[in-house]
This record gives C-alpha cells, structure tokens and sequence, in this order.
C-alpha cells in the first residue's frame, strides 16, 4: 500500500481534509518539498508493550549464566 503524497502547499490549503481522509481510511499522507518527501501524517498506534515482551525469544540459549565474565575493556587500558 502505497502512501498518497501531497505538496507542502497543497497540504496546508487542505490540511484538515488530509487529516480526516487519513482517520477514515487508515492510510498514509507524504507531503512533500519540491518533489522530496519530507513528512508522514499517519494514523495514531499505540505501541505501549512489556519490555520483557519485546525481548523474549532474543537470547535463545546462554550456559553458565552464573559464571564470571572474561572481557577485555579497551577502557580498561
């Protein structure tokens, strides 16, 4: 799905058109700068999500989680 794009001036003539276009439909609005995308109106997502969720499943196997760690720090130099 691609976004619908619109110039700066156009967008600021028809601004709040734009913004109940993109409530109704759920799509994106590019506006753009002399041909450029320089901005994104899109819909509100709440991404509020546990931390714990967005790591789980990323370390699939750690042996010996209790023993000490050997690391040679540059900083330590």
């Amino acid at each position: 799905m691609e976004a619908h794009q619109v110039s700066k001036t156009e967008f600021k003539a028809k601004a709040l058109e734009f913004f109940r276009q993109v409530e109704a439909s759920g799509e994106s609005v590019v506006v753009t700068d002399h041909g450029r995308p320089t901005l994104e109106l899109r819909p509100y997502r709440n991404l509020e999500r546990d931390p714990l969720d967005v790591l789980r499943g990323s370390v699939v196997r750690y042996d010996g989680p209790t023993d000490p760690i050997e690391v040679d720090w540059d900083a330590a130099q």
